[in-house]
């Protein structure tokens, strides 16, 4: 079963101009916690691409029967995809979607890097037990909406995903980490990081260490005052504006009339 299923889980594609943006979601999310965010960038003249992840958007056992090779397989289309229509792409996600941003970024020329609530850490003290914990124990409950991180109590209405968290799964998300974090420093394109303090899923202080450790010579850190969804939480609207002012900063000139202010 998925949470708030009268949400669209679909991909979404917003055509603009000559700047492109890709959007990724999160582990169990789907398009539905980028697309405000997206309408916001297509509003200001970009086009925008959300991606659906393989074994996201359905039902969670179909999750199951991928790997972070087809999550990664799968961002690397969308990418070559808007590469194909925008000469200018910037690609940004949220939590998993912003490990496989860096993911991006460390093989892959563009733009600007926009990382939201990054998964290079995870704060659950059961995380590392996930190798073993798999073989019996199938699935992991989420927490209620009352005991979330949600700033703003409506956010969890703004969020389609499913109700649990696959152990396989979580497996797969734990060798992509170990794909990214090594490799950090090999990121040399313009970075946006943006972390809520209120973040009970990926520690707050992971977003200095990752600011740290990118090779990029221009980055950018803003902390906000939200739970881990930042795209639909609280200063949500913080959060478009800031990556909506970093892809104009990092625009070449040629291009930078196509991005309304």
């Amino acid at each position: 079963m998925a949470r708030h299923p009268w949400l669209d889980p679909s991909p979404f594609f917003f055509a603009g101009g000559p700047v492109g943006c890709l959007l990724i979601h999160g582990f169990t999310g789907a398009p539905a916690e980028m697309r405000p965010m997206g309408e916001f960038l297509a509003a200001h003249g970009l086009t925008v691409s959300g991606i659906l992840l393989p074994g996201h958007g359905t039902q969670v056992e179909d999750m199951e029967r991928t790997t972070w090779r087809d999550w990664a397989g799968a961002v690397e289309k969308g990418l070559q995809e808007l590469q194909k229509q925008c000469p200018v792409v910037f690609v940004g996600g949220l939590s998993m979607g912003g490990l496989l941003t860096l993911y991006l970024g460390e093989r892959y020329p563009v733009q600007g890097l926009i990382a939201m609530a990054a998964a290079v850490r995870v704060s659950s003290r059961l995380f590392p037990l996930v190798p073993i914990a798999k073989h019996f124990l199938r699935y992991i409950e989420k927490e209620p909406p009352e005991k979330a991180d949600y700033v703003d109590p409506e956010t969890f209405h703004r969020l389609w995903s499913y109700e649990v968290y696959p152990t396989r799964s979580a497996h797969e998300m734990m060798k992509l980490m170990r794909q990214v974090r090594p490799r950090l420093r090999d990121i040399r394109s313009p970075i946006l990081i943006v972390q809520g303090d209120q973040d009970s899923l990926v520690p707050p202080a992971s977003a200095q260490e990752l600011y740290a450790a990118v090779g990029s010579e221009s980055k950018e850190l803003l902390m906000v005052h939200s739970g881990h969804c930042v795209t639909v939480d609280a200063e949500r609207e913080r959060v478009w504006q800031a990556a909506l002012d970093f892809i104009q900063k990092h625009t070449p000139a040629e291009y930078r009339r196509h991005t309304a202010d």
